[in-house]
């Protein structure tokens, strides 16, 4: 599948160029990619997805069931092995899978073992909607969901993977709502003013305690940074920690600090739960208190 291609290309495609543009969005399953073919033109990029999602949903059950078989399971052989399809390992690292630990690697061999044994088919989630702890989360949950549910759900998931693919590597005037967005700023009510210059860290958090940073920047002039910490993605649901440099920055004013400094780093922690929301946690501070907020 190539990295991006137009709308107006797709349109204008003969079958074999439209079928190696989009054959992988929904995972070793060109079939739907051809079912949408006889649909050109389209008028949008939401009009493009949801005739190949209604090419899935009319199929009979064995040809969604063959579709769930498709996919590869989390960190599994394939993954190990290096076999994944592009998106796919694209998708895997996204969340970190790439990155387990032996503990992590067992616990999803148990998970995976356990779902195929009870629905016949793979886990399937949209990965890059969910942090390592979430997807462990979504197994413990759906792992108790009966056979009807489940196939439904895993369904939803092979949707969104297909929305995000598509969004990825189609270019049209609308975009899917598939992206979130995680910004922040900094207000100095010390001073009145916005808080240029603080240095801002957000890792994500582990239950295992093994966080990441995801993304690093300084506020500027307006005490927020220059293009949010996450966007044009999901946001990943899971646990977070939003670290200012707080007494460096009052400190290079001149603001006499104590030593050592009664606010040096301020952590704030929060969590997200719908991936595609729009998340704005600020920071409100004095060298000696702080505040924040969930903004908009």
């Amino acid at each position: 599948m190539s990295e991006t291609i137009s709308l107006d290309q797709l349109n204008a495609a003969d079958a074999a160029g439209f079928l190696a543009a989009l054959g992988g969005i929904y995972e070793h399953s060109p079939w739907v990619a051809e079912a949408a073919f006889a649909h050109r033109p389209f008028a949008s990029l939401k009009d493009l997805h949801e005739t190949m999602r209604a090419a899935l949903l009319s199929a009979d059950d064995a040809a969604k069931r063959a579709v769930l078989n498709a996919h590869p399971d989390l960190a599994g052989k394939a993954a190990r092995t290096g076999t994944l399809t592009a998106d796919s390992t694209r998708e895997q690292s996204s969340a970190g899978l790439d990155r387990l630990n032996e503990r992590e690697f067992d616990a999803f061999h148990r998970l995976n073992g356990a779902y195929r044994d009870r629905f016949g088919f793979p886990f399937i989630v949209c990965v890059r909607r969910h942090t390592k702890d979430s997807i462990f989360a979504q197994f413990e949950q759906r792992l108790k969901n009966d056979i009807a549910t489940e196939f439904e759900t895993a369904l939803d998931e092979v949707g969104r993977i297909a929305a995000l693919r598509l969004d990825r590597h189609v270019d049209a005037s609308d975009r899917l709502p598939v992206h979130g967005r995680l910004s922040t700023h900094v207000l100095d009510t010390y001073h009145g003013r916005p808080a240029q210059g603080v240095a801002v860290e957000l890792h994500e958090l582990s239950s295992s305690g093994e966080g990441r940073v995801v993304a690093t920047a300084t506020t500027n002039a307006d005490g927020r940074t220059d293009a949010p910490l996450i966007a044009g993605r999901p946001v990943p649901i899971g646990r977070y920690a939003l670290r200012f440099a707080l007494g460096d920055y009052f400190a290079a004013l001149g603001v006499a600090m104590t030593e050592p400094r009664f606010l040096d780093v301020v952590p704030i922690e929060f969590a997200v739960a719908d991936a595609e929301g729009g998340y704005h946690v600020p920071l409100v501070a004095t060298p000696w208190s702080y505040s924040t907020y969930r903004g908009s």
